[in-house]
């Protein structure tokens, strides 16, 4: 004959251990959520990390645009004409009729290419052979002629010889 536990034993027994398991899970998770408690998730260190990223980004930019407008320009005709008060807000502005064929004209963009322009000035690269308009405004006569210009487009000076920035810069009223 095949004896069986009582029902009630076996619930019991069942119980029991169920709450022995219970009991661990229950353990287990208190110590996680204490954990959690003292350590940030990863979402919120991604998100820190998001922020500080941000903020350099932001600080790189406010960077820049303090370069921006304290180092010189060299820039051509349609990019002067897209915003010309973008230009002499950081200094002075200063035409450059060159021409592809002339030597000195040449000398002047190589150096401003290599050397830069100095601080507070901005030269502008106009096409002496296409500007007609331009160069009869200024009464521009030759290639390699430098015109200083206002905010309004008024003529301040007008010269021409000059090779480097600081050349130009020299020159500026």
């Amino acid at each position: 004959m095949k004896r069986t536990a009582p029902a009630a034993l076996v619930l019991l027994f069942g119980l029991t251990l169920a709450g022995c398991a219970s009991d661990t899970t229950d353990d287990a998770a208190a110590a996680s959520a204490s954990a959690m408690d003292k350590e940030p998730s990863a979402s919120a260190m991604e998100k820190d990390d998001e922020a500080t990223a941000m903020a350099k980004d932001d600080e790189k930019m406010e960077s820049e645009d303090a370069a921006m407008s304290t180092e010189g320009a060299w820039i051509d005709q349609a990019a002067y004409d897209a915003d010309p008060a973008k230009f002499h807000g950081s200094g002075d502005v200063v035409l450059f009729f060159s021409a592809s064929w002339c030597p000195t004209c040449q000398a002047a963009v190589k150096s401003l290419d290599q050397d830069g322009v100095p601080a507070g000035l901005t030269v502008v690269k106009v096409d002496f052979d296409a500007a007609s308009d331009l160069k009869k405004d200024y009464g521009v006569t030759v290639q390699h002629t430098y015109v200083q210009v206002d905010e309004s487009g008024e003529q301040l000076a007008k010269w021409t010889g000059s090779v480097s920035g600081a050349d130009i810069a020299g020159q500026t009223v």
